[in-house]
């Protein structure tokens, strides 16, 4: 396992899909992956980012700090979690356009048996997290990757916000997440890890 390229791959507005991305970066090292975080960029107009001072806030956090996703880091990789805030029931804009740009590796198979994840967040707990993921995993499934959802693998997933899809988490209007969500974090990468190792052979 030691030898997995990991990129974590991820679209926050306010932050809560970069937390959930900085924990899975954590549990990564500490499995001894080598890891790249890295963002999907901003698609919004400025007058957007500042019309919501959390999304203003956690822009200018982090604009100098990540750096954006390119099709390098997912050639790199052997395995691949994306994290995304859901938007009407499917995947932020911003990640669909990073994927949507990856034709020119799609089309010469370089992300072929890459191994995949995906997790999610949303304003209420039926606001389409989900199908959020399942609708990543569509995209990916285009490219020959193997999706390796967390399914029901660990006890805690039954008191987390695990789900078998991927981790999913609730944020309320002041930003505070549902309890207990890092544990299913962390089963999941430590599953995806697992799994690329078998298929990289470590």
């Amino acid at each position: 396992m030691s030898n997995v390229k990991l990129a974590i791959v991820y679209y926050s507005a306010t932050g809560t899909n970069h937390t959930l991305a900085k924990w899975a970066e954590e549990t990564a090292k500490a499995e001894g992956a080598e890891v790249r975080l890295v963002k999907a960029g901003e698609l919004a107009p400025d007058a957007a980012i500042a019309s919501n001072p959390a999304w203003q806030a956690h822009h200018d956090e982090t604009k100098d700090v990540v750096k954006e996703a390119t099709s390098e880091d997912l050639e790199w990789a052997d395995a691949i979690i994306f994290s995304t805030a859901t938007r009407f029931g499917g995947m932020a804009s911003q990640m669909k356009q990073f994927l949507d740009m990856q034709g020119g590796l799609w089309a010469k198979g370089a992300l072929v048996n890459k191994v995949v994840s995906a997790m999610s967040s949303a304003q209420n707990d039926h606001g389409g997290q989900e199908a959020s993921i399942l609708s990543l995993y569509t995209s990916l499934m285009h490219w020959g990757a193997i999706v390796v959802p967390p399914g029901y693998s660990d006890p805690v997933l039954f008191t987390t916000g695990g789900n078998p899809y991927g981790t999913s988490v609730t944020v309320d209007a002041e930003g505070n997440m549902s309890p207990d969500v890092k544990p299913a974090v962390e089963v999941q990468v430590k599953r995806t890890l697992d799994i690329a190792g078998r298929i990289v052979g470590n």
